[in-house]
């Protein structure tokens, strides 16, 4: 598929010259993402509104082009590159909070609008929208949407498609659909909007979303437990999770994490610890100090050898800082990571665990886990030198032995 001069021209007249390029300059800038992959691209638009998508979707099928959809480039899995050339369609002039509608507790929004920003405007009037990945000081809505991000609150709340009430978005065809609802119950057909949710752009192009929104709680307390192993620290998640007591967030950090966190910020993290987990809840007043009582009674009693209390907004924020930092912080132990994202019932992660250490005691590389413990998903990493190709073929090999659990849950590894 080559993208001839006049269908370029085709496009200029769609989104305008000042929104369409080919220069190398700007087709470098969408070339690549968070995967560091890179692609690049016969053309860049940045489209004002739905019809331009449509009309462009239109000209892709009668010309033969391939379309893109881009948010931020923050993506893990390579939906925002053009593998085999076309045109990125980049969404950031999508960017307006519509509107946050306090009477019924949802909002509609763009999909260029940036996660963290719509945080702040939909708490300013008392609200609450949980989705919060890692990335969403810079990831956006539509690609939160595109691959159903979930983020450390999933653990209570749940991930980015329990929060989707309605969307529009362009199909393959150019067609324009709106589909869901704006109220509370909606039961009557397919359950379209939940489909689009994390399709990645392969079933259509969001342009418009309706969310649902909570009360914001009343409070929030956060405590740090560290303990000797890594093992105990997931143990210790099992045994949370069994007590019943389901927290806001609860999130752990290997000894080779709070490592180089530590070295890049300097805020006097445990570096001798083997795992350290981030615990929050919130509610009611007087729930949340029940709450986190509790946790710490359960994790005394599982080994934690030392506690400590988060009681201000910013010692909170201190530590999500420490926590939102490792993955780029983790290039001091390489200059190149196979990551992968592990989910496994939150009762076998101390399985999953003890899985990783024997890799790692097996193969000699640095490897790396963190994550959403609570709901069993484990971010894990391999620091190398892609170069070494000794290295890169023991890397490849970990990552297999790692999901050959697939046939019988957590067989032995070889």
């Amino acid at each position: 598929m080559v993208l001839t001069d006049t269908t370029f021209r085709k496009l200029q007249d769609i989104v305008g010259n000042a929104y369409c390029s080919r220069k190398k300059e700007d087709l470098v800038c969408y070339a690549y993402d968070a995967t560091a992959a890179s692609y690049l691209p016969d053309a860049v638009l940045f489209p004002g509104n739905t019809q331009e998508i449509s009309a462009i979707i239109n000209l892709a099928n009668e010309d033969d082009f391939s379309v893109i959809p881009r948010g931020s480039g923050s993506g893990m899995t390579g939906g925002s590159l053009a593998v085999q050339g076309g045109v990125i369609l980049v969404m950031s002039r999508f960017n307006r909070i519509l509107e946050i509608d306090k009477d019924n507790l949802i909002a509609h929004a763009e999909p260029g609008v940036v996660t963290a920003r719509f945080h702040q405007a939909v708490e300013k009037e008392g609200l609450f929208y949980p989705p919060d990945p890692s990335s969403s000081e810079f990831s956006t809505l539509g690609g939160n949407l595109a691959e159903c991000a979930g983020g450390p609150r999933a653990v209570k709340y749940g991930v980015t498609r329990d929060y989707v009430l309605g969307l529009e978005a362009v199909l393959p065809t150019g067609e324009i659909i709106h589909v869901g609802v704006r109220t509370a119950k909606g039961v009557v057909g397919y359950d379209l909007t939940r489909l689009l949710v994390g399709s990645e752009g392969t079933l259509g192009i969001i342009t418009r979303i309706t969310v649902r929104l909570l009360p914001l709680p009343e409070a929030i307390r956060a405590m740090t437990a560290v303990f000797d192993s890594l093992e105990k620290a997931a143990e210790t998640v099992s045994e949370i999770i069994a007590q019943g007591i389901i927290p806001r967030t609860l999130e752990f950090m290997d000894n080779a994490s709070i490592r180089c966190v530590e070295s890049h910020l300097k805020m006097d993290l445990p570096v001798e610890a083997g795992a350290l987990l981030l615990i929050e809840v919130d509610g009611k007043f007087e729930e949340v100090d029940i709450l986190i009582k509790q946790l710490e009674t359960v994790c005394i009693s599982q080994g934690a050898k030392h506690i400590k209390f988060a009681e201000t907004k910013s010692e909170i924020a201190n530590l999500w800082k420490a926590r939102k930092a490792i993955s780029p912080a983790l290039f001091q132990y390489g200059p190149d990571k196979i990551n992968e994202d592990i989910v496994v019932p939150r009762s076998r992660i101390p399985d999953m665990v003890r899985r990783i250490d024997a890799l790692k005691e097996k193969t000699g590389l640095t490897m790396v886990s963190f994550g959403h413990a609570g709901d069993g998903n484990i971010h894990f990493n391999i620091m190398l030198d892609k170069k070494n190709q000794d290295d890169l073929k023991k890397a490849e090999a970990a990552i297999d032995a790692l999901f050959e659990p697939r046939r019988s849950v957590l067989p032995n590894l070889n």
